[in-house]
């Protein structure tokens, strides 16, 4: 299997291209923005000194993006691909934002859309870990047809463990509905 965690995708808003050191100044520049992480298990990842270490974890994970608007050529967020397990059949998809005059157009559809087909060839599951208490991630992953299967406490890269909902969304499930 020639899976690789950090291909260029594209689609017609964005481009997902694999996360460099030098993209740490234009991905701040999104991620300072109090409002991304209000109901995020890390609530001040806005601060400079949090957010590198964020970007060292996205560097470390081999599996992060920038995303980039087709429309202005801005970095306007990140995702990422992480723990893949190949007993498991699956892959997760994380550790997203995007800035805030990108919500509610469709973007992050977009995206899941554009990362859930790249990761069926491969796996056939995807998963998803979403803050408890991020009600916003928890309606945008049920909407491109994810299901709450699990609750646990997840260590992000340097943090404290913080209660998570997992969310997956299976192969069959995904052909079957496709956004």
């Amino acid at each position: 299997m020639n899976f690789n965690l950090q291909p260029i995708l594209e689609n017609d808003l964005c481009i997902l291209s694999p996360l460099e050191e030098n993209d740490f100044e234009a991905l701040y520049k999104v991620a300072s923005d109090p409002k991304i992480w209000e109901q995020h298990p890390n609530k001040d990842r806005w601060k400079k000194e949090v957010f590198e270490n964020f970007f060292e974890g996205a560097m470390k994970s081999k599996g992060a993006f920038k995303i980039i608007s087709k429309e202005t050529g801005e970095v306007i967020g990140s995702t990422r691909f992480y723990d893949f397990n190949e007993e498991d059949d699956s892959v997760f998809i994380g550790y997203t934002f995007y800035a805030v005059s990108c919500w509610g157009k469709g973007i992050n559809q977009s995206v899941k859309k554009t990362m859930l087909d790249y990761l069926f060839q491969y796996v056939s599951k995807a998963k998803f870990h979403i803050g408890s208490e991020n009600i916003r991630s928890q309606i945008a992953i049920s909407r491109v047809g994810a299901k709450k299967v699990a609750e646990e406490e997840v260590a992000y890269f340097g943090e404290k463990p913080k209660l998570n909902f997992v969310y997956q969304i299976n192969k069959e499930d995904w052909k079957r509905q496709k956004p």
